[in-house]
């Protein structure tokens, strides 16, 4: 396993196989097993490569760039290229986002016309648009830093303060498949998260969050966010997962409610422990402080890695789950502010994307 990416369950098979890629120029090359032989491969001193019409498949790059994400395109792009030159591939394709269209269709245009890694640079709703673009597709999503979240990036202990870096992991690294998270807020239409989504204070943080300050301070204005809002009213809320095996159903008051796919946040800060990205599960945390003090204690226990534990916060672990509010609240999907929600019914994809780490 590439040193890029952290596995989370070193004592299970990894799923999927790596996808092939071309040898590097000046790869030595050894004999075929018999069984490799039958299956049209030849061994290289990095990856497996299938042939294709007796020749080695020279993998194909296309990065999707949301161009508000980036000061220095041409820079950028001359970095891939010298990248995908040295390992190989063929010249990196670029294409931007649009206002009607902030990646989703790229990646799926990119991955129909046979792109093997389709890249995000942007924001994390960038990542989030493009992995919705590669389901059920056979490309695999790659990540570039930009942005102040790079929060799936973060979780998969990936490159997130140099494209240079984060190129090499790109090229040089192996594939994983990860679980995708699907959430209906009762629009008719099913979003993609890769992270977390969530209502409540959550949703009120990232509505509130001042963009122009987020340039300057980086993840450091959702803290300022926050500040506005910790004292803010709370609400009832029902959490159902009892159908699906998560337990009895929980209802009590609450302050936020957040689902997650995988657990850490920017600064490091472990919201939901043990939180994986490929167990097949959602891990949800209910988050009902009063007053200062409670949230002294609900702080303490985040900062402890949940050692301190407080009865203010409930956790569980399920497939699917629906979550009722008494009222309209904020909500968010990997830190998108998506307007007031009462209800939200979210669901995992067991390994639905491939992702090269």
């Amino acid at each position: 396993m590439s040193s890029w990416c952290r596995q989370s369950h070193p004592d299970r098979p990894r799923q999927g196989r790596s996808r092939p890629r071309a040898p590097t120029p000046g790869t030595r090359t050894t004999s075929l097993s018999s069984g490799d032989a039958g299956r049209g491969y030849v061994r290289c001193g990095r990856l497996d490569h299938p042939f294709r019409g007796g020749d080695p498949h020279v993998p194909r790059l296309t990065v999707v760039v949301n161009p508000t994400k980036v000061d220095d395109l041409d820079a950028i792009r001359s970095t891939l290229e010298d990248a995908c030159a040295r390992h190989g591939w063929e010249p990196p394709e670029i294409v931007e986002t649009t206002e009607d269209d902030p990646g989703e269709g790229q990646a799926r245009a990119a991955a129909e016309a046979g792109a093997d890694v389709v890249a995000s640079l942007g924001g994390d709703g960038t990542v989030r648009a493009v992995a919705a673009g590669l389901l059920d597709t056979d490309a695999a999503l790659g990540l570039l830093p930009g942005g102040t979240g790079n929060l799936l990036a973060r979780n998969l202990d990936l490159p997130i303060t140099s494209i240079e870096e984060a190129t090499e992991a790109l090229l040089t690294g192996s594939e994983r498949r990860l679980d995708v998270g699907k959430l209906d807020d009762g629009s008719g239409k099913e979003e993609v998260f890769l992270v977390m989504a969530g209502l409540g204070l959550d949703g009120a943080i990232m509505a509130d969050t001042n963009e122009r300050l987020k340039g300057v301070v980086g993840w450091l204005a959702y803290v300022v966010a926050a500040g506005k809002h910790l004292f803010d009213r709370g609400f009832r809320v029902a959490v159902d997962a009892d159908a699906t095996g998560g337990g009895p159903a929980v209802h009590q008051h609450a302050r936020t409610v957040v689902v997650g796919n995988c657990g850490t946040l920017q600064g490091g800060i472990e919201l939901l422990q043990g939180a994986e990205v490929d167990d097949g599960l959602l891990d949800v945390i209910i988050v009902a402080p009063r007053g200062l003090r409670g949230w002294g204690a609900v702080l303490l226990d985040i900062g402890t890695r949940h050692r301190a534990g407080h009865r203010r916060l409930q956790r569980l672990q399920t497939p699917e789950l629906t979550i009722s509010a008494s009222r309209p609240v904020e909500a968010q999907i990997d830190g998108d502010p998506i307007g007031e929600r009462d209800r939200m019914a979210l669901r995992v994809l067991p390994g639905a994307l491939r992702v090269r780490c």
